[in-house]
């Protein structure tokens, strides 16, 4: 089953009844059609790791991949690159102009090497790319998560039955070492699971534990329901982030995950709101040549 393709079918009547707008969800729907014609292009990919070099990460916390252990197509990249900044641009009334950077080709024809590079390691982006304010870092920021994601998706995929899912628990992806965007209570005993914001991984985590700063006091944690108990928001009082949450026990039918982080967008714009922030964006807006 292609994840995109089942969340395309679903988008649509779904969140005209959650009443999103006409306009995100057209984004949506564009979005993941690149994304999913981009992983049939990728197809099965084999990452050049030997087993001590799995353990041995694994074993201290590190997460599996570095950037020169991905398996990457440029010429792929380029043409995705092409498709998501595009897209991107044609939607200004949601998410704002491009950076200038992205608004003329002949600048930046492709996704730079060394700029996806830097965003894997979310390291401060080089100068070649040059943002003005904040909310053009964080739209830079997703086109390029946008134009890398069906790789690392991918190599989540081949990796992901490697990681011992007791032994791991940490606040980051044991595959690429993202922050989590969504989690889940699972259905045989409500344990908590974290989604990766950048290749999807799922890992299982504590139930009292902030996935940010690692809080662990019961007295500044807390969350927030629906009327049905469905969705939870997650929320941190020390360091004011938090993190939307679906509990599968409370549902028969099917939940895709991916549709769940669109669905609930109106749970980020309560809770930010609220005065707390998504643990996953921190954002870096410094430039070094």
């Amino acid at each position: 089953m292609d994840p995109n393709n089942e969340v395309l079918k679903r988008l649509e009547g779904e969140g005209e009844r959650k009443g999103l707008p006409p306009r995100l969800l057209e984004f949506y729907q564009r979005l993941f059609r690149i994304q999913s014609g981009a992983e049939k292009r990728i197809g099965v990919v084999k990452p050049e790791l030997n087993k001590e070099i799995i353990n041995s990460r694994l074993e201290r916390g590190s997460p599996l991949l570095k950037f020169g252990d991905l398996v990457l197509d440029w010429s792929l990249i380029k043409d995705i690159f092409t498709e998501v900044t595009a897209a991107f641009s044609e939607f200004p009334d949601l998410f704002g102009e491009l950076p200038k950077s992205l608004r003329e080709p002949k600048f930046h024809p492709s996704l730079p090497k060394k700029v996806a590079r830097a965003w894997f390691e979310r390291a401060s982006l080089p100068a070649t790319m040059p943002v003005d304010d904040i909310n053009e870092y964080l739209l830079l920021d997703a086109v390029i998560h946008a134009t890398l994601r069906p790789f690392l998706v991918s190599h989540s995929k081949a990796l992901l039955n490697l990681v011992e899912q007791e032994r791991w628990r940490r606040r980051y992806c044991p595959i690429c070492g993202g922050a989590p965007d969504f989690a889940f209570l699972d259905k045989e005993r409500g344990a908590r699971w974290l989604l990766c914001s950048r290749c999807d991984t799922e890992w299982l985590f504590q139930r009292l534990e902030c996935p940010y700063c690692g809080n662990q006091d019961m007295d500044t944690l807390a969350y927030f329901t629906d009327d049905e108990g469905l969705y939870r928001l997650y929320v941190c009082e020390l360091c004011h982030k938090y993190i939307k949450a679906v509990d599968l026990r409370r549902t028969e039918s099917e939940i895709l995950l991916l549709l769940e982080r669109v669905l609930t967008l109106d749970m980020d714009r309560q809770a930010q709101e609220k005065g707390y922030q998504p643990g996953h964006s921190e954002a870096l807006t410094g430039t070094t040549d």
